[in-house]
């Protein structure tokens, strides 16, 4: 009897000291609740609402009503996204003890002009919570990649996921060596592509191009890629686009995730994620590594033994922290680490034995603080800091001479300050200034001065009426070589109908010479050639003179180069249509005009008694990349999506045809059928156009889930039309007698199936299906087999 009383007491006393928590603990909180409703002011059930920087999420119910309860004080970023309205964005205050109340109406949309479906989602306006600049702004196209679309493709390196993107090409750049690979948007060549990973970004380019293989897929959670000049946003480099990679930021439950892939050419690509909130949600940590290493591969027919592409391992390291020190201030930091080893042998058979060696190590750390001030004002002070360094090296035979060795390093420090605001009336603005430096430290590099830059620039977005949106800014850059440059950008939105809408843009960019196409001597042995930078040009010619080095100097050329270099300009316009019929089928088609002044270019100058071919840089007066893209999205069931993508491009040198018109040499010399002999006198409709562009290039892809068995699939078919290699008659342009790539078809498969409750996922990949190969793209593997399982382990586990 006693025990019995003691054990109801014990109950009592149990469920008394619960509720006492919950009452201290809803003392220490507050709730932050509301209706959704559209601008008719009908309730939306189903809106997705985030609050960050804890990462807390809900729907709204049938009635358009939500709540979060136990939130800790403080400044909330508030998100709410739901297919088919604009995504609103604001933020709100939780107080101790009190509920906080919002009223949200949101807009219906066509897909505003910064958003694009991929995927059967729609991508909208989430920027990364350490920068505040929005990517749409500048005008230009934008289209994201969603982290499931990336899943649903089954790639592992950077290069993979772009590649099969309408408008967009990653190319081979034959002269720069066999590690020279790099991304190439709407005629724009990768040099012109700047590179950010959370908005800062990166350096380290091989011949201009930045070899996107060294970035793992495994931690990113979406891809923002906008087409054409952003220099608006960014500065220098982005003048022809810039790719945006925002990686996994939050936790809300700690979990850990293993991944091992293995296939063909013995890759290799292991990774492991993390993530964890700490300090009662105020902190949260995201960790990722991973390892990736391949065997290479041999596209050359002519290679007795060797390899076309290198072998190469690659590690990679990042962690992301966030804590927020007040109730209205959080600090963040990231750091990421990489590092890639690769020899590459080659056999050219009569003794002839050559290889090369590049280990490459880059380091970013970014250090952030992001505040909310009561008058709505939001500030983020950002430093970044870049170091690259290469140490490449070129053997014949079993010597490895001095003068075939590179070692290179390329630091940038950068300080930023942000301000937002979003005002009444659907104004937002965006406002920033800032310093950079850069320091370069290239043994080929002679007299290399840092170069100091500093910037400031206001962006902004406001809705005119319920069918008009308009986006712009305008950015300044001072730098220390250079003088300034003023970059704005403008963009328009019309809703013509309710299922049409009409987008127009315009921008402009720049970019400033590099290091090595300023003070650049470097000469390649195995393709027997010489690369002087523009401003050391005629002493290194002089000196070389003097020695007998010279056998002849192509002095109408270099007297064209008495100058240093101009920075390289760009204007970018762009309209086009979105038809949205029904909620499951979208069209949209634009067409793009990008004009280049200043363009630098490759040239030769001279021939060497022992060197076949020196060169140096020159600007072009002109340069033009136009053409049309078309995009489609169809979801004819629930969970098939079917997608289309086509681009047609002309990209010409203006001054090409300038001196195929005024018959200059050796514009001039007769063209030569190879198949019936004849010769003819070219004419501006001989020209092709620049090399490495495809007139044509479309997709085709489908994804499919089938939920009772947990299994989704995809099929992707890429076609890229035939484009220039090189000028095989020596006649300075490309004509239909060069040489060419021949136009190929990629298709790709990817197929998996998770188990145990999402925990498990079994994966198989078949890249390149039909094993297209071509000795002119040295980067193209052949047919490849990959499988892969992944185990997630979440809390309570």
């Amino acid at each position: 009897m006693l025990f019995h009383r003691y054990r109801n007491l014990k109950y009592i006393l149990f469920f008394v000291a619960n509720v006492a928590i919950m009452e201290v603990q809803a003392q220490h909180t507050g709730t932050f609740r509301g209706k959704v409703s559209d601008n008719m002011k009908r309730p939306v059930s189903g809106v997705t609402i985030t609050l960050e920087p804890d990462r807390k999420i809900t729907q709204s119910d049938s009635q358009g009503n939500f709540i979060i309860p136990k939130l800790y004080p403080g400044v909330y970023q508030v998100r709410m996204a739901h297919v088919g309205f604009e995504t609103y964005m604001d933020s709100t205050t939780i107080r101790i003890g009190d509920t906080t109340e919002q009223q949200i109406h949101l807009f219906h949309s066509s897909r505003t002009i910064d958003e694009v479906q991929i995927q059967g989602e729609v991508a909208v306006k989430n920027p990364s919570p350490d920068n505040l600049i929005k990517m749409e702004r500048a005008g230009m196209p934008m289209q994201v990649i969603t982290r499931r679309t990336i899943e649903l493709m089954g790639s592992r390196r950077l290069d993979e996921i772009l590649k099969e993107q309408t408008g967009m090409a990653i190319v081979n750049n034959v002269t720069g060596g066999s590690r020279s690979v790099g991304v190439q948007i709407q005629g724009f060549g990768s040099e012109y592509i700047m590179i950010l990973i959370d908005g800062q970004p990166m350096v380290g380019r091989n011949n201009g191009n930045f070899d996107l293989s060294r970035i793992s897929v495994s931690n990113i959670e979406r891809i923002e890629i906008v087409k054409g000049a952003s220099s608006c946003l960014f500065g220098s480099e982005a003048l022809g686009g810039a790719i945006n990679i925002i990686t996994r930021h939050g936790a809300i439950d700690p979990q850990i995730a293993a991944s091992f892939n293995y296939g063909t050419l013995h890759i290799v690509d292991a990774t492991v994620d993390a993530e964890l909130p700490f300090a009662h949600q105020r902190g949260t940590i995201n960790f990722s590594t991973n390892y990736y290493r391949t065997d290479g591969f041999n596209t050359n027919p002519y290679l007795k033994d060797g390899l076309s592409s290198p072998p190469y391992e690659n590690y990679s390291m990042q962690t992301r922290i966030r804590y927020r020190t007040s109730k209205n201030g959080t600090l963040g930091s990231s750091i990421r680490y990489g590092l890639r080893q690769s020899y590459m042998p080659k056999n050219w058979g009569d003794g002839w034995i050559s290889g090369d060696s590049q280990d490459e190590k880059d380091l970013n750390v970014s250090l952030t603080y992001d505040h909310n001030f009561r008058s709505g004002w939001r500030s983020i002070s950002r430093y970044y800091l870049s170091n690259y360094i290469a140490d490449e090296f070129i053997q014949l035979g079993d010597q490895i001479a001095a003068n075939n060795r590179l070692q290179f390093r390329q630091q940038i420090h950068r300080f930023e300050q942000q301000f937002a605001r979003h005002f009444k009336k659907g104004l937002q603005i965006t406002a920033g200034i800032g310093a950079g430096l850069e320091v370069m430290d290239d043994e080929a590099i002679e007299n290399a001065k840092d170069m100091i830059t500093y910037f400031g620039y206001i962006q902004g977005d406001k809705r005119l009426s319920s069918k008009v949106n308009l986006s712009g800014g305008i950015r300044y850059d001072l730098t220390s070589n250079y003088g300034n440059k003023i970059n704005p950008s403008l963009g328009l939105q019309y809703e013509l109908a309710k299922s049409l809408t009409l987008k127009a843009g315009i921008g402009t960019g720049f970019k400033t010479p590099d290091f090595r196409m300023r003070y650049l001597i470097f000469f390649n042995p195995a393709a027997n050639y010489l690369v002087i930078g523009n401003e050391v040009l005629g002493k290194t010619l002089n000196e070389m003179q003097d020695k007998g080095q010279i056998s002849e100097i192509r002095n109408y050329v270099v007297n064209q180069l008495d100058r240093n270099l101009s920075a390289e300009r760009s204007t970018s316009y762009n309209m086009g249509l979105t038809w949205k019929p029904t909620a499951t089928f979208s069209i949209e088609s634009s067409v793009f005009y990008h004009q280049i002044r200043d363009q630098i270019n490759a040239i030769q100058v001279a021939t060497g008694t022992g060197v076949s071919q020196i060169f140096s840089y020159q600007n072009l007066p002109k340069a033009i990349n136009k053409g049309l893209e078309i995009s489609s999205t169809w979801n004819p069931i629930t969970d098939l999506n079917l997608q289309f993508g086509y681009q047609y491009l002309i990209s010409k040198d203006m001054s090409v045809i300038d001196s195929i018109r005024a018959g200059n040499w050796p514009y001039n010399q007769n063209l030569r059928d190879p198949k019936t002999g004849n010769h003819f006198v070219p004419r501006t409709s001989d020209y092709w156009g620049i090399e490495n562009r495809s007139r044509h290039m479309f997709n085709i892809r489908a994804f499919y889930t089938y939920r009772p068995w947990n299994t989704s699939m995809s099929l992707r078919v890429n076609y890229r039309g035939k484009y220039a290699f090189e000028d095989y008659n020596g006649n300075q342009f490309i004509d239909r007698f060069d040489t060419f790539v021949p136009g190929h078809y990629l298709i790709n498969t990817y197929i998996e199936k998770k188990l145990y409750g999402q925990h498990v996922t079994l994966r198989f990949t078949v890249d390149n299906l039909l094993n297209f190969k071509n000795m002119l793209m040295p980067g193209q593997a052949g047919r490849l087999f990959i499988g892969g399982l992944t185990y997630r382990w979440y809390k309570g586990d």
